[in-house]
């Protein structure tokens, strides 16, 4: 598509992404969804903390209303909260205005249908030919023009729905919060709180300009000094809209998504709570899990990168965990999305529930080195499909010997193809990666 990408539309605010943009997208919306229910649409928006965020709301609202939609404002949020809300309040669609753990200085647009899951790529094409002018779509006029409503008991929903989904105590639980100065700043607090635990929390005051700026999960070094310094259990550090989780433990190791997916995934599997007792990495997922999760006897179905293909495969064949590398985990049994809050409270359970440290929960996963390369090439098609280059992807893997493994894809938005090697030492990963990067040498730019 031209505009809409795997998450949104998004861009740097007032140059790939504008207000215009924002204004058209209010208006499909709005048109669409009151033309097929024949009534008032009733549509919600939520934002993170970045100062065009406001701005992009304000043009939303206007587009919405002015086609006759009902816009109702949750204000600062995170995006798992706009689809929490989408289907617990029967909305005919959601809206969140993101970059997520993108610089301030860009922002996206997410569009969710009515049971809270990413936008029907057809409607998104449509979006897209409207705004390119080549569908019109009428304004309402009289009492057909659509109303603002201030909707902040819906993020009230959302902080009890994350209370009353853990049903342990927290009390006495030294707990860290990174909140990345985003739509978490809000919302995380109150959730651990309300469940006994002892909280500090830092990164919780966002001013428009410091979402994601040395903090949160991109940054999970601050959290680690954090851990450390202030003695606690556990540490999670979210993205600017709080849709991703990574973990500290109280040795202040980083516990990635892959770690998070095997000790989430062995406890569920314990104890009934994982659907045919198989999780949903993606290709990027470390050797090391894959043979962690071999030694528990608990099966994995690889997808290619992004939260969409995770969930797409967990509805499809009935699984009911997955997840990323990056901290991007899906509940299947109770959410239909990432959610970095919720993450945090699944990984509390299973802290509580095996009285153990996360530190003990993690150590059977020996994660492998990795080594990623992009290679800016002329024809990523070319390169990929290139029989030396296929050929070289069998002889690295031969190199390893079965303790490791090659992967080569190609990137979605750009130019590039990149190598991936993981093996037992940096070493082996290097030269795993010169037997590939020496067969993509003719095809680079």
């Amino acid at each position: 598509m031209k505009y809409f990408g795997t998450d949104g539309f998004r861009g740097r605010a007032n140059e790939g992404l504008n207000v215009e943009h924002a204004y058209k997208i209010g208006r499909f919306a709005g048109w669409y969804y009151g033309a097929r229910v024949e009534k008032k649409a009733r549509i919600i928006i939520g934002k993170d903390t970045r100062r065009s965020s406001y701005m992009f709301e304000s043009a939303l609202i206007s587009g919405l209303v002015a086609s006759g939609a009902d816009a109702y404002m949750l204000h600062v949020i995170p995006t798992p909260g706009v689809s929490y809300v989408t289907e617990e309040g029967d909305f005919d669609c959601g809206i969140m205005i993101t970059a997520s753990h993108n610089p301030y200085t860009d922002n996206g647009i997410k569009l969710v249908n009515h049971n809270g899951e990413k936008m029907d790529e057809e409607v998104l094409e449509q979006i897209e030919a409207y705004i390119d002018g080549e569908i019109d779509v009428p304004l309402a006029i009289g009492d057909n023009i659509g109303q603002t409503v201030d909707f902040m008991q819906g993020r009230n929903r959302y902080i009890a729905y994350l209370i009353a989904s853990a049903n342990f105590s927290l009390q006495g639980v030294k707990i860290g919060l990174d909140c990345a100065n985003g739509a978490a700043s809000s919302v995380a607090k109150p959730v651990f709180d309300a469940l006994g635990a002892d909280v500090y929390v830092f990164n919780n005051t966002p001013n428009g300009f410091n979402i994601n700026v040395h903090c949160g999960s991109t940054h999970i070094e601050e959290m680690q000094s954090y851990v450390l310094r202030n003695h606690l259990d556990v540490g999670f550090a979210y993205d600017g809209d709080a849709d991703r989780c990574i973990a500290v433990d109280d040795r202040g190791h980083v516990v990635d998504g892959d770690l998070i997916l095997y000790v989430c995934g062995r406890y569920l599997n314990q104890h009934g709570g994982l659907a045919k007792s198989t999780v949903v990495p993606t290709v990027m997922s470390n050797f090391g899990l894959f043979k962690a999760l071999d030694e528990i006897g608990i099966n994995y179905v690889k997808t290619d990168v992004g939260d969409k293909y995770v969930y797409a495969c967990m509805r499809e064949e009935g699984y009911s965990l997955g997840g990323e590398q990056s901290g991007h985990m899906i509940f299947g049994d109770i959410e239909n999305t990432g959610d970095g809050i919720m993450t945090s409270l699944r990984i509390m359970e299973a802290i509580r529930a095996e009285k153990e440290p996360l530190s003990a929960l993690v150590r059977p996963v020996k994660l492998y080195p990795q080594q990623l390369v992009n290679v800016k090439v002329t024809d990523r098609d070319a390169a990929m499909n290139a029989p030396e280059v296929l050929e070289a992807v069998k002889k690295a893997e031969e190199f390893l010997e079965g303790n490791g493994r090659v992967l080569v894809r190609a990137s979605g938005t750009e130019p590039l193809v990149r190598a991936l090697a993981e093996a037992p030492t940096e070493e082996l990963c290097r030269q795993a990666n010169d037997i590939v990067l020496a067969a993509l040498e003719p095809y680079r730019a």
